[in-house]
C-alpha cells in the first residue's frame, strides 16, 4: 500500500470516527461512591475513572515538560485535579517541583499519578528479563514518594509497557499489588506508547489493574483496533487516561505549522471511553486553551477540516505511531520507534533533555546511519527515516547543561 493510500484511508476513517464517536455510550462504573473534587469552575466536564470511582475533569495536566511551579499552581487553582508525572521526568526534578507545589494543599484536593520503569526491559521484544527484580522497582518508587513528599500516590503505573506479557510479568505485578495493599498507592496501572490495543486488553483481562494510560490521538493509523480495545476495557471497569493527545504538536520540524491543539483535544474527548486526558501544556496560554475545550466538546466543521491539514499539505507530522514495521527493515536493527519518539520530543515538545536521554538509553554503537549508503526503511507514515535519525543523533554530542 502506498503512502498516499494510507493518507487517504486515514482521512476517510478520521471523518467517520469523528461522526461516530460522539454517539458512543459512556461506560462508567456507578456502583462505587465517587469522590467529587473541589473546583473553581462550573464549566468543567467530569467523567468517572472506571472502577476507581474518582470523578475527574476531562482535562488534567501532564507535567512532564513543565518546570514552572507557578504554572502547576495555576492549573490546580483553575480547577484541574489530576497531575501526571514520572520517576524519570527531568531526572527527578519534576517530582520534586510538584512536591513543593502540593505540600501546603489538602491531600484530598488533588489526584497524583507517577510512573516507574522496571530495569532490564529488552529494547527489541519489550519483555522483562530474568534480571528484572521487583526490589529495584520498589526502591525507585520509594524515591518518588520522597520527592513528592507524599505517603501515597493515587495511581502508580508500571511505565512503558508494550506487550501483554510485560503487563502480566508476575514479579512486578505482585510488587504493585503489595504496594496497593500497603497503602502506598490507591490504584495501579500501566502506561503504554506502543502496541496499545494489546496492552489495553491485557489490562482489562487481568482484573487486577485499575487504570491504563495510553497514547491516543487522531493521527494513529490503528484507530479501529484502539477503539475496540478501549471499549472492551471501559466495559470491564478500567479507567482510561489518554496521553499524546496533541499528536506531536506540529506538522513540521520547523514548527511553522501547528496542529490545531483545541481540535486535537476535542477529537480525543469525543470518545467517552476516555475518562480524562493529560495534555502537556507548558505556558499559561496553553493551559487556558486546553481548559477552554470543556466549554464545548463538539468539533466544529472548521476544526474537523484542520485535522487533515497536514496530510492535505503533504506534511507527515512529528508523531510516530510506534508501529514497529521499520525495525525489521533496518540493516542495523535500530530501535527506530524510540528514535522517532526522541525526534518528536525535541522538535514537537521542545524537550531536548528528554530527547537526549532516550538516545543515550538505546543499545547502539553511536554511529546509527553513518555508514549506510541507502536506507531500506519504508515508514508507514512516509517519514524520511535516515534523515530524521541522523538529525536527532547529533543531540548525543550536546552537553546536558546546554539543554533545557
Amino acid at each position: 500500500m502506498s503512502h498516499s493510500d494510507i493518507d487517504e484511508g486515514r482521512r476517510k476513517f478520521l471523518k467517520k470516527s469523528i461522526a461516530g464517536m460522539v454517539v458512543l455510550p459512556a461506560v462508567l462504573n456507578t456502583s462505587l461512591k465517587a469522590e467529587k473534587p473541589k473546583t473553581t469552575s462550573s464549566k468543567f466536564i467530569y467523567r468517572t475513572l472506571g472502577k476507581t470511582g474518582m470523578k475527574l475533569p476531562v482535562v488534567s495536566m501532564g507535567v512532564m515538560n513543565a518546570d514552572n511551579p507557578n504554572l502547576v499552581k495555576a492549573a490546580l487553582d483553575a480547577g484541574i485535579v489530576h497531575l501526571d508525572t514520572a520517576h524519570g521526568y527531568q531526572r527527578g526534578r519534576n517530582e520534586e517541583m510538584i512536591g513543593q507545589v502540593i505540600k501546603d494543599r489538602g491531600r484530598d484536593s488533588f489526584v497524583l499519578a507517577t510512573k516507574v520503569p522496571a530495569d532490564f526491559q529488552d529494547d527489541k521484544t519489550g519483555l522483562f528479563t530474568e534480571k528484572t527484580k521487583p526490589e529495584s522497582f520498589i526502591e525507585k518508587f520509594e524515591i518518588s514518594l520522597k520527592r513528592l513528599g507524599l505517603e501515597y500516590v493515587d495511581i502508580l503505573y508500571l511505565h512503558d509497557v508494550v506487550k501483554k506479557e510485560a503487563a502480566m510479568f508476575e514479579p512486578l505485578l505482585t510488587a504493585l499489588i503489595n504496594l496497593k495493599k500497603a497503602g502506598k498507592t490507591r490504584f495501579i496501572g500501566v502506561s503504554t506508547h506502543r502496541n496499545e490495543p494489546e496492552v489495553i486488553q491485557a489490562v482489562a483481562d487481568s482484573k487486577i489493574y485499575d487504570v491504563v494510560l495510553t497514547a491516543y490521538n487522531f493521527r494513529q493509523p490503528h484507530l479501529i483496533e484502539m477503539h475496540k480495545a478501549m471499549e472492551y476495557a471501559a466495559k470491564a471497569g478500567v479507567g482510561i487516561i489518554a496521553m499524546k493527545t496533541q499528536a506531536g504538536v506540529f506538522w513540521d520540524r520547523e514548527r511553522q505549522h501547528q496542529i490545531n491543539m483545541k481540535a486535537a483535544l476535542k477529537w480525543v474527548l469525543a470518545n467517552e471511553n476516555v475518562h480524562t486526558t493529560i495534555p502537556g501544556f507548558t505556558t499559561f496560554d496553553q493551559m487556558n486553551l486546553d481548559l477552554s475545550v470543556m466549554e464545548d466538546l463538539k468539533l466544529t466543521p472548521e476544526e474537523e477540516s484542520e485535522l487533515t491539514l497536514g496530510d492535505d499539505m503533504g506534511m507527515n507530522g512529528l508523531y510516530c505511531s510506534q508501529c514497529g514495521q521499520c525495525e525489521a527493515q533496518c540493516h542495523k536493527s535500530l530501535d527506530i520507534p524510540s528514535i522517532m519518539r526522541s525526534y518528536m520530543y525535541a522538535y514537537g515538545y521542545n524537550n531536548f533533555t528528554a530527547a537526549k536521554e532516550i538516545m543515550q538509553s538505546l543499545s547502539s554503537d553511536g554511529k546509527f546511519c553513518n555508514d549506510c549508503h541507502a536506507c531500506p526503511v519504508k515508514c508507514s507514515f512516509g517519514f524520511d527515516v535516515k534523515s530524521r535519525v541522523m538529525d536527532i543523533a547529533r543531540i548525543q554530542n550536546v552537553p546536558s547543561e546546554f539543554l533545557t
